[in-house]
């Protein structure tokens, strides 16, 4: 018989056996956060985070030696992933489609936490049709001296546009320095479509605060201001994942919060989340992204579809 692995525990995850490693090795040096924890959270954010991933191509962010050190995207499932791990055809290279992992379950949340994957990354689109995204979303990302306040206050002028058509949305703390607000669809649209249609809104509260908003690329023009990133609606685009940790000095994650939240934010308040803040949050609130992952909406036709 081979010698057992001391760095080697096997876990029993809802009926699943996995062979956890390195448990005590250091992922977040600044605070001396461990793989341990990091999959603790995982396992226990999963019930709210898994209706917001599953059906997904997910990209996996690792950081194999913690968050001072270098990382790496994986797109491509790895071959070594237990069989029980399904995997999704999405945007590929030039090879052709490239084979997702997709995380149906709270062991493949636990697999994917026992790689350092960190961050996890998702498609606006699920993969049973990525050619419909089924969610829209608008990623506000502050140049700096801009911050966080500046954030929520282009957040409620986008807000306004939307309900002026019709549509609710939703808002998370991008878990890094910016935002992100998702509107549910659900339904059949086009990346096109959705696209154009984040780029009329972005235009609009443009010129509602055209000294804090810009829709254009170049890095020069968001000194000071917040880029209202529509291109994330884009098909071969992915967003930080619902829930998922954030690879910062401390363990931040993408954390939902309401719109009170967020108006609270423009005037100053922090809105910044560590994970067993966002435990804790949950347990008080439930998923308060809950009907993104539901709700049923139509983006308005006419110029911005194409």
């Amino acid at each position: 018989m081979a010698p057992r692995d001391p760095e080697r525990v096997e876990v029993s995850v809802g009926g699943r056996t996995l062979s956890l490693s390195n448990l005590d090795k250091i992922l977040y040096p600044e605070v001396g956060y461990t793989k341990s924890q990091v999959i603790n959270y995982y396992a226990r954010i999963a019930p709210v985070m898994l209706p917001h991933i599953s059906g997904r191509c997910l990209t996996l962010r690792r950081w194999p030696n913690g968050v001072d050190q270098q990382s790496f995207f994986e797109k491509r499932c790895p071959s070594h992933r237990p069989a029980w791990v399904p995997v999704g055809l999405g945007p590929g290279d030039h090879k052709g489609g490239i084979e997702y992992c997709r995380i149906e379950e709270e062991a493949a949340l636990v697999w994917t936490a026992n790689l350092a994957a960190l961050e996890l990354h998702s498609p606006m689109a699920r993969c049973t049709d990525i050619e419909s995204p089924h969610i829209l979303v608008f990623d506000l990302d502050p140049g700096e001296p801009a911050g966080m306040a500046e954030c929520c206050r282009v957040a409620v002028a986008v807000r306004q546009v939307l309900e002026a058509v019709g549509l609710q949305s939703w808002t998370k703390t991008s878990g890094s320095k910016g935002l992100q607000i998702y509107v549910p669809l659900n339904a059949a649209h086009t990346h096109q479509h959705a696209s154009r249609f984040a780029l009329a809104v972005g235009q609009m509260a443009a010129r509602e605060l055209p000294d804090l908003v810009v829709v254009e690329m170049t890095k020069s023009l968001r000194v000071g201001k917040v880029f209202v990133d529509w291109s994330q609606n884009s098909r071969h685009k992915t967003t930080i994942a619902p829930y998922s940790l954030r690879a910062r000095p401390t363990p931040t994650v993408s954390t939902p919060v309401s719109w009170s939240e967020v108006e609270a934010g423009s005037e100053g308040t922090p809105l910044s989340f560590v994970a067993d803040e966002v435990l804790g949050r949950v347990d008080a609130l439930g998923d308060l992204f809950a009907p993104v992952a539901s709700l049923v909406q139509s983006l308005p036709r006419g110029a911005a579809e194409g």
